[in-house]
């Protein structure tokens, strides 16, 4: 299995979809966040804005679940063979750094959104239970984690792709390709 895993050159299509589509996520949920919190109660928003943010939020946790677990069944396609040691280790880290920022800005969303003992109205679709404040000042200091690790996610989000827009211009490698959908005849990938 592993050999197979080797010889992979990009991506699947159901990895792509799931990265293009939580990255547009991503981006869409720190906008309306950053908006929303200037919100006041007289705003036709106000209750909408955040009812939105939770849904797309409990969303994006479920599509979480499905692209590591999509990654731990597939794997992922091997380092290209020019990349140093150094850069493995940076692509790495900066990966496993970005899942654990996901999780940990859904999960203290999900605090600050049950802390007073309310299910999360997932699109009126179903009730995602709360469980209650589990802590002392729950809401408030589980939204200020979440408001730092959001815009902690967002610079390593910013660098992610900095590093991705090298690889295609600079070096001139087949490392953004490999997560588009067209990557072209195989003596492109080197």
């Amino acid at each position: 299995m592993e050999q197979q895993v080797q010889q992979v050159q990009q991506y699947s299509a159901l990895s792509k979809t799931l990265h293009w589509l939580m990255a547009v996520m991503i981006f869409a949920l720190f906008g309306v966040g950053y908006w929303m919190v200037e919100l006041t109660y007289y705003s036709a928003w106000y209750k909408t804005a955040p009812h939105y943010h939770k849904s797309v939020g409990v969303l994006l946790a479920i599509l979480l679940v499905i692209r590591l677990g999509w990654l731990w069944k597939k794997g992922k396609p091997a380092a290209l063979s020019h990349h140093s040691q150094f850069v493995q280790r940076v692509a790495h880290w900066t990966h496993l750094l970005l899942y654990l920022l996901i999780i940990a800005i859904v999960l203290t969303g999900y605090l600050i959104s049950t802390a007073d003992a309310r299910g999360i109205e997932v699109f009126n679709w179903f009730v995602l239970p709360g469980f209650g404040e589990l802590f002392a000042e729950q809401a408030d200091r589980a939204g200020l984690l979440h408001q730092w690790l959001a815009y902690s996610l967002m610079a390593l989000v910013l660098l992610h792709a900095a590093g991705a827009v090298k690889h295609h211009l600079l070096d001139k490698d087949a490392t953004l390709k490999r997560m588009w959908w067209s990557v072209g005849k195989k003596s492109d990938i080197k």
